[in-house]
């Protein structure tokens, strides 16, 4: 690749370029049998919407390295809809915090509930599997600002935790 061509792939890109949304039926081979979502399908679909985001600003192949805390606040049932919203709130050199937001749409009584919230780490790679530079976020909003300085924080209390297991791992 030129050396223009990699300034370009690595110039600064809004959050917005990375905005993904996707959206999943709740069919009974995604439920247990209270007809309720599976916790497994739901980080399944949290993972694949973190990863659009992260393609989308990086324009590489990238893989998952870690999910933070997750929670299930409300049911989700059989026949509901789960709407996915991502973003990338941070690059860093060769990582990306991403933000995925999933809702249940209950289309039958128009009702839409937050399902779950998490926030994921993105390494991008190439073909043979190696780090590669990703381009930095231009958080143009205030939320999008909001999330951009969590990103960092959340870093740190990252890279403080895995200090603190390989320690106690010896």
């Amino acid at each position: 690749m030129a050396d223009h061509d990699k300034e370009n792939f690595l110039r600064p890109r809004p959050v917005r370029e990375s905005a993904s949304e996707m959206a999943e039926i709740v069919l009974p081979n995604d439920a247990n049998p209270l007809n309720a979502l599976l916790g497994g399908r739901l980080m399944h679909w949290i993972d694949l919407a973190g990863a659009m985001a992260a393609h989308r600003h990086s324009r590489q192949w990238v893989v998952t390295a870690s999910i933070d805390h997750l929670d299930f606040l409300v049911p989700v049932r059989v026949g509901d809809l789960v709407i996915l919203k991502s973003s990338v709130n941070r690059a860093f050199h060769t990582s990306m915090e991403v933000g995925v937001k999933a809702w249940v749409e209950n289309y039958r009584s128009e009702q839409n509930q937050h399902v779950s919230s998490a926030y994921l780490t993105f390494v991008a790679v190439d073909a043979a599997g190696n780090r590669v530079p990703v381009p930095p976020v231009i958080p143009e909003t205030e939320d999008e600002k909001r999330r951009y300085d969590g990103a960092a924080r959340r870093r740190e209390i990252r890279r403080a935790e895995s200090a603190r297991r390989k320690q106690v791992r010896g």
